[in-house]
């Protein structure tokens, strides 16, 4: 077991100490990432100090806020790899984002009779878009099934695949499994179909290094909250004929070349689609994620991550009463795992565990589908990222020991 560099020391939060004088066990950054300081402080900072509406004046601030706003477009562009800034629209997050692709690109897609691909282990945020787009335009929603681990296998695409199919939409990481998907190979098979691939990259692009270039897909949404960034702020990659090609969702302020009584002539993309004052803040605090998340390096997050993944496996599957789903194969998984204490529901467990000081999330995570096809209602996630620790997987160990005594579990 290698020791870890102690990251803590720049989060705030994960400083604090309890009644008893512990800290918190934070192991719940699937669904939110603590903030550290280098971000709180460009947030402060622009409201001291620059706090302006970007795009809007030539006055000093708000020239300045402009600039690094567009810094920032540029910033993100080359954190995942996209060819040109133009194809990075902000948004509110991943489920603005895959809102924004369902009903922008979509509805003008998807025609009756056509067919969109998904998998059953989506995020509500990439089910439910497409379900919608689907009865409306009298389409069919099918379903890639992965195995019991949650490993989909790419004869299942080529066989669900179809001349219909027109677009695909599937999670890079599945946020309850932590399976990482073969994105690359789903992306060819698709386009040799003539197939749109819209990318769920909300669990994949903190935690690895991602390239929408070398993975081939047409659209990508993320959201800044689950990589250290402010809540509120988010990504839709889009290619820029792809972008150039779609009507704007929102419309108001800001998005116009022209406007008369009678017409409009909106902007080129990607600022068509960000109507209305943007979140400025937000954007600010995401350019000094990605700068701080650089600083590390995303390969060396991957294999911090990848350690401590490994520790907290072989601990969790040592306890006995314990069921962890989703393949036992940690090299196929990002730091995610679900599990269940037999007997026990997961709101018990969770509220248990919280009361050690360890923070897990219960419940089906935005996921009935795949709830169902594990045949569960409900799991408890623990979920690593590069500042936990040992020290935090052991808390949770110790904690979930502590379960089984209070229920009289322990043989």
């Amino acid at each position: 077991m290698t020791k870890t560099a102690d990251y803590r020391k720049d989060f705030p939060l994960l400083l604090q100490k309890d009644a008893q004088g512990q800290t918190i066990a934070y192991l719940d950054n699937a669904a939110t990432t603590q903030k550290p300081m280098q971000v709180i402080d460009a947030v402060c900072n622009y409201y001291k100090t620059y706090n302006s509406n970007p795009h809007r004046g030539t006055y000093d601030i708000s020239v300045r806020v402009t600039q690094e706003y567009e810094d920032i477009r540029s910033k993100a562009a080359r954190f995942i790899g996209a060819q040109q800034p133009e194809e990075i629209v902000f948004t509110s997050g991943t489920t603005d984002s895959i809102n924004l692709v369902s009903l922008s690109f979509g509805e003008q897609l998807i025609e009756a009779g056509d067919e969109i691909l998904i998998t059953v282990m989506e995020h509500h945020s990439n089910l439910l878009p497409w379900q919608r787009l689907a009865r409306k335009k009298n389409a069919t929603l099918k379903y890639l099934i992965p195995d019991k681990y949650g490993l989909l296998s790419l004869d299942e695409v080529r066989n669900k695949l179809s001349s219909r199919t027109r677009l695909v939409a599937i999670a890079h990481v599945s946020n309850v499994l932590g399976y990482v998907n073969p994105i690359r190979e789903i992306t060819e098979i698709a386009h040799r179909q003539g197939a749109i691939v819209v990318l769920d990259g909300a669990q994949s692009i903190p935690h690895m290094t991602v390239n929408v270039r070398e993975l081939g897909v047409d659209f990508m949404a993320f959201s800044g909250h689950k990589m250290l960034a402010p809540a509120g702020i988010g990504v839709l990659y889009g290619r820029k004929e792809l972008l150039d090609s779609m009507e704007p969702l929102r419309i108001g302020g800001g998005i116009v070349e022209d406007v008369t009584m009678d017409s409009v002539r909106y902007m080129d993309a990607p600022w068509r689609f960000e109507a209305g004052t943007q979140n400025a803040e937000g954007i600010i605090g995401l350019g000094a994620a990605i700068d701080y998340l650089n600083s590390i390096g995303m390969e060396k997050i991957q294999e911090i991550e990848h350690q401590l993944m490994e520790y907290a496996y072989d601990r969790l599957s040592s306890l006995p009463d314990i069921e962890l789903y989703g393949t036992p194969d940690v090299n196929k998984r990002t730091g995610i795992i679900s599990f269940n204490v037999k007997g026990v529901h997961p709101h018990d467990t969770a509220t248990i565990l919280a009361s050690c000081g360890v923070a897990v999330r219960a419940g089906h995570h935005c996921a009935q589908p795949l709830m169902a096809h594990l045949g569960v209602n409900a799991t408890c996630r623990m979920s690593l990222y590069f500042y936990n620790t040992f020290e935090d997987i052991d808390r949770l160990y110790d904690g979930l020991k502590t379960v089984k005594g209070v229920l009289g579990l322990e043989s």
